[in-house]
């Protein structure tokens, strides 16, 4: 917890898909961070106590100075219920990773909704998805035993909420796993948009800006020839 929002970093297993949030102030009703605090929480015990709220409930997070436990607050107004939720905090011997900007050779920004459909289309024919942008055009495909489809997407902008942009320094040609990927999309509706940024050799960032503040990114190791 920082003095302008809350940031969180979760890395999966295998360490190829590395997990940055930030939730700006902006985004809460009352935000108080006295100094800056590291809190240790177990993803899957907080997601289940996350879905215990009601959409329209009031949701407060409380932790001490030197926490050993994060609050967690329900308010239900029309019924007057309040829920209270202690979860014991884990210690994180890894520090907190600080990712630098960098040189992109290609961005891209489509539709949040756009690209986690052809995500889902893509993955019933492979495990993998290729992404090969050049000037005019980002080609999405993927090829399996049964068969191979691809989209081409091309740069158009028919309003503010539907348009495609290709920014380009250098052609890229990438393939990463949709298994992963269609973790990734699950996020589509906190954007209207995603933006995908990619270097030969590098991972991935795809990216989703949201409008009470902050964002979501995904940063993700492409494939390479010599992964089956």
């Amino acid at each position: 917890m920082l003095e302008h929002g809350i940031t969180v970093q979760a890395v999966d297993d295998s360490r190829v898909l590395l997990v940055s949030l930030l939730i700006s102030q902006s985004s809460f009703s009352e935000y108080r961070c006295d100094r800056e605090v590291t809190l240790g929480v177990d993803l899957e015990s907080f997601g289940k106590i996350i879905k215990s709220a009601n959409n329209d409930d009031y949701l407060t997070l409380l932790a001490e100075d030197s926490p050993d436990t994060l609050m967690t607050i329900f308010e239900e107004k029309k019924k007057e219920k309040i829920s209270e939720y202690s979860l014991k905090l884990m210690d994180i011997d890894s520090e907190f990773l600080q990712i630098e900007d960098m040189e992109y050779d290609a961005v891209i920004t489509l539709p949040s909704t756009d690209f986690a459909k052809l995500v889902r289309d893509l993955k019933n024919l492979s495990e993998s998805l290729r992404i090969v942008v050049t000037k005019d055009s980002v080609k999405f495909s993927s090829e399996g035993d049964n068969g191979s489809g691809s989209v081409i997407v091309k740069p158009y902008e028919q309003s503010e909420t539907d348009r495609v942009s290709i920014s380009l320094d250098d052609p890229v040609d990438l393939t990463f796993g949709l298994k992963y990927l269609s973790d990734i999309v699950k996020a589509a509706t906190l954007s209207t948009f995603i933006t995908i940024k990619m270097a030969d050799k590098t991972p991935a960032l795809f990216e989703f800006k949201m409008e009470s503040g902050g964002y979501l990114r995904f940063y993700l190791a492409p494939k390479f020839d010599d992964e089956e």
